[in-house]
């Protein structure tokens, strides 16, 4: 992997401070910059934590790798840590559904966290396959934290010929 040196870093960083600001970077700054707010809209304040609908759970979205060989379809996705009795794979439609549950387990005597980056509980994920394949001769694999399905895709070498009316 090709290193970039701290000058590189910089332009990386104004780059994406213009993609955020857009034109706003081309303006004239005013001397005060209280006085560019004066007429716009007040700002909306984030929900304080209680707030919040806690009760509301969004299942995490499954990361997947989606790849064609040349007679099969393959669709990879990190599970580590979910057992194969935890997922639920199906599908229906030419589309690939997934879903499971990650448990954390009980974590005894945790008073506070200080980081909490880990992604616990449902997550699932549905996938449009990109080319047809043969429903009914699928194989999943679940081996070292990595789902594997493939399917052997449909050959449609040949052209069919369609008659004008």
């Amino acid at each position: 992997m090709a290193r970039r040196n701290r000058d590189d870093d910089l332009l990386l960083e104004d780059e994406l401070t213009a993609a955020f600001l857009g034109d706003e970077m081309d303006q004239p700054q005013t001397a005060d910059p209280v006085d560019d707010m004066a007429g716009d809209e007040p700002m909306q304040e984030a929900p304080a934590a209680d707030e919040w609908d806690e009760d509301e759970a969004v299942p995490g979205q499954l990361a997947v790798d989606v790849y064609e060989t040349k007679e099969k379809l393959v669709v990879k996705a990190r599970t580590a840590g979910v057992n194969k009795d935890d997922l639920d794979v199906s599908i229906a439609d030419n589309t690939l559904s997934i879903r499971g549950t990650l448990s954390a387990g009980a974590e005894e005597g945790v008073e506070n966290y200080f980081v909490q980056e880990c992604y616990w509980g449902e997550f699932s994920r549905s996938i449009a396959l990109p080319v047809p394949v043969k429903e009914d001769e699928i194989e999943a694999m679940l081996k070292d934290g990595v789902l594997t399905i493939s399917f052997n895709k449909l050959k449609q070498d040949t052209v069919k010929k369609i008659t004008i009316n």
